[in-house]
């Protein structure tokens, strides 16, 4: 039998329709003909060994789910070798392992590799199967997993085993989805189509990604279907999407399916752009065919003399049926559990396991041989596949040139200050790629610099506007979709500017980076892209025009949540503040740090000096002592400082000595809650030099005030000793007077306040008509100040 007709011949469950074997085919011959292959043999080898190596791995994910040991020989399980309470995500799982051999055949075929990415990250067990057989696994797995028996059942039985160590955190390197401890990953995938609308911003110049797609997550984030409008040669590397079109959710089926199945897709994408091929989901010699074809079809476009941007990108269609080569295959059922009963307990499903296995079983010196036609790394010079350049982004550090520090006392727009910092660094960084994540109004937004010298990015620049082909400013109406290309960029510079309001539509996208980063940190390893800062303007006080959709701090506080080391929340409250705050982030890696930023002319409060040492403790003192205070405002916004300054001023004049300090950055002040976020946050120490115990404070938010009284805990002498103003989701169509008295937090319900944890009377520090005005029963207009 010759190495063609044993590959022709498949394994398993695993055939070649006459289509697949006919490009493969021609594909052999122009590898050979290049040079890139020394024989045609070598080509079917490798194909042979994709069969296998996808069988033997689509069998360690059947005993992932169910069961508790492997039989390396064959022999069926008994009742006992399976698991009390089976769990998986099994369908899907198995559907990925072709895909990703296809993946591993294709770099082995022409001799790069790619990196990967999977959309779908609950389909985990494909990859660490395929990991585990080939032993290209984490350092963490390492020795711990392979693909000996003892290996092989560790995996199995640290498959969902809810195994938790003494500090909290999973005690076996093996989640349900796609983590750090996952050779190779960039992304944990729980976020269903962000994938499809980060790939084609990932790759630099000379790379390639295949990114894994799911026709479930197609219908989730339609943003995918733009990639078309961003990808260019010349500052962009190749990716090939292929999406696993298996036809099913968890429920029934998908919507594409229902529509018409691959031809439909096939339409729509073209109507997008895309230059679509159909092929056989359950072979990975047809997947690594397209893969290898969309990349030479999207080179031979781009050398046509005719070419003219859009291209039309490469999208691959692997069409198959959820849980394909195992019982259930095509059914609901096939998400999950595809047996329909538990092998421990119900001979039926034992008996229909051990068949499937029996079926997808690969002798050992067999799989011994495929490993090693696929293992030709080193002999192409080329790295592992978990080494592949996405995976180990560090680029280098940017040059941080010197803001233009404005005077004191001088007015100005603090998001003007930190346009014109933000294009001198790009200015200062020509070789690091720039991305900038515009949901629609940076020039409304103060940042007219940036766009003037970037430009938006657009197929057909308009005459007369700031467009260009090769614009480094990504715009669409939809908020996920440019967060993903700032946020894929992680081999450049990258920037967010948002409306406050609708950045909190970007909250999931920008939380499945933070906990991906932080869980590296845990791990001890050392994510090294750049920190990517998301600016929130137009916010909540300053949006007093516009309806209360348009009057929300949720982004801010929601990111508070997570852990303060990774994800940084900052108030600047002037310019120079505001662009020593965007420097401070450039400086730091694997961050994703928050900037609520004010564009309304305001007064410069802090000189340079100052502006460098609030950023770097994150709070520090504005106006009086706390050591001769008798009450401490703490003001958190800029808008707040204003506020907490008259209410000091005021206060004064009726002979009470009060002080002002702001706090920049709460996530500095709080109560740790791992080593991690302990060597972030300020001492003890430092915290009461700032805030000393005992002293009255009233804090002036520009939060919700009951998530930030939550985080400065630390802060908090009690209800009688400390209390909190901010917007308590009051607004409407109002000037930023009205946004304030409606939520309760002008200078005169500062000084109400005060009065009350201070024990003053409140006859005392407020006159009748200020009194009736804060107890809705006067009018508002008395509490303009000054009176």
């Amino acid at each position: 039998m010759t190495l063609r007709e044993h590959w022709l011949s498949g394994h398993g469950p695993i055939q070649h329709r006459a289509e697949t074997v006919e490009r493969i085919d021609a594909l052999v011959r122009r590898l050979a003909a290049s040079g890139r292959l020394a024989r045609a043999d070598d080509a079917y080898a490798m194909l042979a060994a994709a069969d296998r190596l996808s069988c033997a791995a689509m069998n360690v994910v059947a005993h992932m789910t169910y069961a508790r040991r492997i039989d390396l020989n064959g022999a069926p399980l008994a009742a006992g070798d399976f698991k009390p309470n089976p769990e998986g995500h099994t369908g899907g799982s198995l559907n990925m392992v072709p895909a990703f051999v296809a993946y591993l055949l294709a770099n082995a075929l022409s001799g790069k590799t790619r990196g990967w990415l999977m959309g779908q990250g609950h389909c985990v067990a494909a990859i660490e199967a395929v990991n585990a057989l080939t032993g290209d696994v984490s350092p963490a797995q390492r020795g711990r997993y392979d693909r000996s028996e003892a290996g092989l059942g560790r995996l199995i039985t640290d498959f969902y085993s809810y195994a938790i160590d003494a500090q909290g955190l999973p005690a076996v390197p093996l989640g349900s989805h796609a983590g750090p401890n996952t050779a190779g990953a960039v992304s944990e995938g729980g976020y269903l189509g962000f994938a499809g609308l980060q790939y084609v911003h990932m790759p630099l110049p000379g790379e390639s990604l295949v990114a894994f797609l799911s026709d479930g997550a197609f219908e989730e984030q339609r943003g995918s279907d733009w990639a078309t409008r961003w990808w260019r040669a010349e500052d962009c590397g190749q990716a090939v999407p292929v999406m696993i079109l298996n036809g099913r959710r968890i429920e029934q089926r998908t919507q594409i399916v229902q529509e018409g199945g691959a031809h439909w897709l096939a339409e729509d994408l073209r109507h997008n752009g895309f230059d679509p091929l159909i092929v056989d989901g359950r072979d990975p010699a047809a997947i690594a065919w397209a893969i290898l074809e969309a990349e030479e079809a999207l080179a031979a476009s781009l050398a046509a003399p005719d070419f003219q941007y859009p291209a039309r990108l490469p999208y691959v269609i692997a069409e198959t049926e959820k849980g394909y080569g195992f019982p259930g295959a095509g059914t609901n059922a096939a998400h999950n559990l595809p047996l329909g009963g538990n092998p421990h307990t119900d001979s039926a499903a034992r008996d229909a396991f051990n068949a499937s296995a029996a079926r997808l079983f690969v002798p050992g010196p067999e799989l011994d041989a495929a490993l090693a036609a696929l293992a030709n790394h080193r002999a192409q010079q080329r790295p592992l596949e978990s080494r592949h350049p996405m995976a180990h982004r560090h680029p280098e550090a940017p040059a941080l040139p010197e803001p233009a520090w404005e005077a004191t006392g001088s007015q100005g727009s603090a998001m003007a200050a930190l346009d014109r910092w933000f294009v001198e660094l790009v200015r200062a960084n020509p070789r690091l790629r720039v991305r900038i994540g515009n949901p629609d109004e940076l020039a409304s937004n103060k940042m007219g610099g940036t766009l003037a010298l970037l430009k938006h990015r657009v197929d057909h620049p308009e005459a007369g506007v700031a467009e260009d082909q090769h614009g480094a400013v990504i715009t669409a109406l939809n908020e996920e979709a440019v967060a993903a290309a700032a946020l894929a960029n992680k081999g450049g510079l990258n920037l967010i500017v948002s409306y406050e309001a609708f950045a909190v539509k970007m909250l999931g996208l920008l939380r499945q980076e933070i906990i991906f980063a932080r869980r590296q940190k845990e791990l001890g390893q050392t994510p090294g892209w750049l920190s990517v800062p998301l600016v929130v303007t137009s916010h909540t006080w300053e949006n007093a025009k516009n309806e209360q959709s348009h009057q929300d701090p949720t982004i801010g506080e929601a990111l508070l949540g997570e852990m303060s080391d990774t994800s940084r929340v900052l108030f600047p409250v002037d310019g120079n503040s505001a662009a020593a705050a965007l420097r401070a982030v450039y400086a730091q890696r694997a961050q994703v740090a928050c900037l609520v930023v004010s564009k309304r002319d305001g007064a410069q409060r802090f000189d340079a000096l100052a502006a460098q040492a609030l950023v770097e403790q994150g709070a520090a003192h504005v106006a009086g002592d706390p050591k001769t205070s008798a009450l401490q405002f703490v003001a958190i916004g800029a808008y707040q400082l204003e506020e907490a300054l008259k209410a000091r001023a005021h206060l004064a004049r009726q002979g009470l000595e009060c002080c002002v300090s702001v706090v920049l950055e709460p996530g500095r002040l709080r109560a740790p809650r791992d080593q991690l976020e302990s060597a972030f946050v300020l001492s003890d120490e430092t915290v009461h030099a700032l805030f000393p115990p005992g002293l009255p404070r009233v804090l002036l938010c520009h939060t919700r005030p009951e998530p930030m009284l939550g985080v400065l805990r630390r802060l908090d002498d009690g209800p009688a000793r400390t209390r909190a103003l901010g917007y308590i989701s009051r607004g409407g169509t109002l000037d930023v007077p009205g946004m304030l008295y409606a939520n309760r937090c002008t200078w005169a319900h500062a000084v109400d306040a005060a009065a009350a944890v201070a024990g003053w009377r409140r006859e005392d520090v407020l006159d009748a008509p200020r009194r009736q005005a804060i107890a809705g029963k006067g009018n508002p207009a008395d509490l303009d100040y000054p009176s």
